[in-house]
This record gives structure tokens, sequence and C-alpha cells, in this order.
């Protein structure tokens, strides 16, 4: 007995700072309906560009990128298009060159988008006198003004700059439905919101821009994990640059149509998450603590998300377990025991965690004016995005993805689509 009541007092404790850390994304969050950032006065093309794209089996979508990129908004003398084309059985290469972009063939086994990258900084990103680079995925497609608005945050001051990420195909089902409203969140809620307060937003994988200056001071291109947006952005942070966001430079990507695509996806991503936070977590706490960083602090906040998940649930099955052994758990200044009791709150918990997530999609779907009820399949089901994560993400701590995997893309829209969409 004494067991029990030690472990009612260990639950209750711990999960005052797990309170406290959603409290703190819930206020940072706050700060993003404020509406847009500052942005960045206009300024005259100057900054020259090196646009990379890693590309895998990607004959589908890579013309329609390269593309959108050719028809930017900007001088031609000042960017390059290069498509790295990697374990490649199609005709991406062809495709690429055909359409105007300049081939870079990496050398050796590619085992990453990561590697693709070191490589072309290294061989032609910083040895050609290119000002910054922006990084791409070949399904991605991206707004003419993207490099001018791009060239004045560079001119502004930035060093690193995150866009908007867009969707191509956010109605086409559920799973789609899913990642546009993530993305979604995470442009106003996340991205937008620090920037808001001064802080740093989180580099997405795409659709980012980044000097040779600092390139430079970082040695390169070097990112190991399986996550190397997510890996750069804590680079950053540790020396002192924040990931500034830019949300009219707007680029649009494909989402994944099945659960089983987006299972082998999220899969990547939570073992890199949990990469991340062994190889950067004490760096960025340090760099809180020896100089003061609240970008290291926030950053450090944002690693913790796959541990506090870990221990929530594990304070979960420890508060049912009580409640089943009729020693319970206080609520409210009353007393939960029983297997009533212990079912009726979990599945009470499921209930409202489930209405409250479909509700939070509705409104951020509302405030990006889409149709509520084209992403109404999306919006209701927003749950099984949120529940699945957190199951990928326990399921990392057991075995982590040992390769990274591609994902399939097929939808051949234009530009043009997507401005009369």
């Amino acid at each position: 007995m004494m067991f029990l009541m030690i472990l009612t007092r260990v639950v209750f404790f711990l999960s005052i700072p797990l309170c406290l850390y959603g409290i703190y994304f819930a206020v940072v969050a706050l700060f993003g309906l404020r509406g847009r950032t500052r942005t960045a006065p206009c300024r005259p093309p100057q900054k020259r560009f090196a646009l990379v794209v890693a590309a895998r089996n990607e004959a589908a979508v890579i013309g329609q990128l390269v593309d959108s990129l050719r028809g930017q908004d900007y001088p031609r003398a000042l960017y390059e298009v290069i498509v790295a084309p990697n374990n490649c059985t199609d005709d991406t290469e062809a495709i690429a060159a055909r359409h105007g972009a300049q081939i870079f063939r990496p050398q050796g086994a590619i085992r990453s988008k990561g590697e693709v990258l070191s490589q072309v900084v290294d061989e032609l990103v910083l040895p050609h006198g290119f000002d910054a680079m922006c990084v791409f995925d070949a399904d991605n497609l991206v707004d003419r003004q993207f490099l001018r608005r791009m060239n004045d945050a560079l001119l502004d001051g930035a060093q690193v700059v995150q866009g908007f990420r867009d969707s191509k195909n956010p109605d086409q089902n559920a799973v789609s439905g899913w990642y546009s409203i993530c993305y979604w969140m995470l442009n106003r809620f996340y991205n937008g919101a620090r920037s808001a307060l001064g802080l740093s937003a989180l580099v997405n994988g795409s659709g980012f821009a980044v000097t040779t200056g600092l390139l430079r001071r970082l040695g390169g291109w070097n990112t190991v994990t399986m996550t190397e947006d997510y890996e750069f952005s804590a680079q950053c942070a540790m020396l002192g640059e924040r990931v500034h966001f830019v949300p009219e430079a707007v680029i649009y990507d494909e989402q994944p149509l099945t659960f089983r695509q987006s299972w082998k996806q999220r899969r990547r991503w939570t073992t890199g998450s949990l990469q991340g936070l062994q190889q950067y977590g004490s760096g960025l706490f340090a760099s809180f603590v020896l100089h003061g960083s609240l970008v290291c602090l926030d950053m450090y906040l944002t690693f913790l998300v796959p541990l506090v998940q870990l221990l929530g649930t594990l304070l979960g099955m420890a508060g049912f377990a009580l409640m089943l052994t009729g020693n319970g758990i206080v609520l409210g200044g009353i007393v939960l025991r029983g297997v009533l009791p212990a079912l009726v709150l979990t599945l009470g918990g499921f209930l409202v965690s489930a209405l409250g997530s479909s509700a939070f999609a509705a409104f951020t779907v509302a405030l990006r004016n889409k149709s509520l009820s084209g992403m109404a399949k999306g919006i209701l089901s927003f749950w099984v995005f949120l529940f699945s994560q957190m199951a990928l993400t326990l399921l990392s701590f057991v075995k982590k993805q040992e390769k990274w995997e591609p994902i399939a893309h097929t939808n051949a829209k234009r530009l043009e689509d997507m401005k009369a969409a």
C-alpha cells in the first residue's frame, strides 16, 4: 500500500511539469493569431542563388518543378537550377536536363538527402560564387515571387529563411488533408508565432534558403540524422542564428494519399526527431544556460516533444493502473478509483482529444480561407493522424528506422493549376 501511495504522488508531481510544458506551447501559439509577421522591405534583385533539388525516381514531377523554378520573377543571371539525381532507375535526370536544369551526380552510396546536399554544397555552391542556396523537393511547385521574397529577407539581414509550405492536393482525400492541416498549423502557430516573438522557426525540409556565409561558418552541410531539416535548425540556433519565417515565399508540396505511405514517412520523421534529441539536446540546453539564448531554449523544448509524449503515456498508464488497484488518483479534488471510473476517464479523455483536435483543425482550415466542406474528411479524422503520430513516436523509442525510404510522387500539376485552384 505504501508503494501505491508513493506512486500516486510521483504521478501527480510529474504531471505538473508536463502541464506547464503544454501551457508554454499553447501561449506561444497564440502569437500566431496576430496575422502576418513583419515583412522585409522590397529590394532590387541582388543575391545569386543556387536552387538545389535532390531527386530519386521523380520522373513524374521533376519537369514541373524545374519549369516553376526557371519561371521565377527574378533575373535568370542570378540563379541556377541544380538537380542531383541519386539512386534513380527512371528518366529523372533526362527530364530535368531537358527542362533546363544543371545536373549534379553525387558520388558513392547515397543513403539520405543530407548526403546529397553535403556534396552539392562542397562542390558547387561554395566554390562558384553563390550568395545563398535554396533547397526544394522534387514534388514541389514554387511561386514566381519566391526568390524575390528570399532576396528581400537576406538583404534585410537574415542568414537562413523558411518559406510557407502549402499543399498541391489538400482536399484530395483524408490523408492529404491531415498533412495540409498539419503544415498550415506549423506555418501559423509554430513558425509564425515564433517569428512574432523573435524566436527561431523550423526548417521544413524544402522551400528554405541559407547563405553561403552561414554554410561556411558551419563547415558546409553536415547532417547525420534522418531529418536533416530538424538537425539543421538546431545547428543554426547553436551558432546564434535563428531561422526567419517569410510566409510570402510560397511553395506547394505533394502530400501522401495512403495511410501506409504516411506511416512510412512519419516513421522516418519520428526516428529523426529522437536522433536530433540525442545529438543536440544537451548542446541546446547548454547554450541556453551559458549564453542565455531563448532561441536555444525554445528549440530544446521542441526537441523534447518525443520524450514528453513518452512520459505522458507512461503517466497515463500509471494513473489507469492506480484506479484499477483501488488506490485511485485525485482529479479536481475528487478521488477516482475502480474499473468504471478508469474506463470512463480514459474514454472521456479520448473523446475530448478527438473532438478538440478536429475543432482546432477546422479553425486552422478557416484561417486559411479553405472550404470546410472540401476538407471535411481531413478535419473529422485529424485525430487519427495525431494518435498514430504518438504511436509512431513510442514505437521509435523501441525500434528506430534504419533505412531512408522514398515516397512516390505522381501529382503532375503545374504552377498554373495552383493559381486556378
